[in-house]
């Protein structure tokens, strides 16, 4: 017989579940429009804090600049963004979201908004909302390296990784 009691488990193997279907139903909805979800990621980046440096742009997205020019690559020959020199300093290009890149992040969205009624649909608007409040709060915290942490307790609490 199940557990009921969710504080003797972890909410991991749930998360993770929630996480592939998003992804796989997510990965799906992009696929038409030409997108991946880390062309997804650079757009909506560009978009939200207007043009960036290269090197700007891939510490915000957290990825190896190498990759950044390979992304890049494929978002510019698709029309969604350009690379201009910086008038500033020559050696610097800077990445601006084009008219066509905000279209299709619009549609990008609307799309993905589908597969999350679809992935959630069992929640109604407020338990949707409170979902994401929750989420937004765990991933705000510390993240613990736990292959770091070699079982040291986690904030006092005599919790190991």
């Amino acid at each position: 017989m199940p557990s009921t009691d969710h504080g003797t488990h972890g909410s991991a193997a749930l998360l993770d579940h929630l996480a592939r279907r998003m992804r796989l139903r997510a990965e799906s909805a992009l696929t038409p429009l030409g997108l991946r979800p880390r062309h997804l990621v650079a757009l909506t980046v560009l978009r939200d804090h207007g043009g960036s440096t290269q090197q700007a742009l891939a510490a915000a997205l957290q990825i190896d600049r190498t990759n950044l020019v390979g992304l890049l690559n494929e978002l510019e020959d698709e029309g969604l963004i350009v690379r201009t020199r910086s008038v500033e300093d020559r050696r610097r290009h800077i990445v601006e979201l084009t008219a066509a890149g905000g279209d299709r992040l619009a549609r990008a969205e609307c799309a993905l908004a589908a597969v999350e009624g679809e992935v959630l649909g069992a929640l109604d608007e407020a338990e949707r909302e409170t979902l994401y409040r929750l989420l937004q709060q765990a991933t705000s915290g510390h993240v613990v390296d736990c292959a770091a942490a070699s079982g040291v307790p986690v904030d006092g609490a005599g919790d190991a990784c």
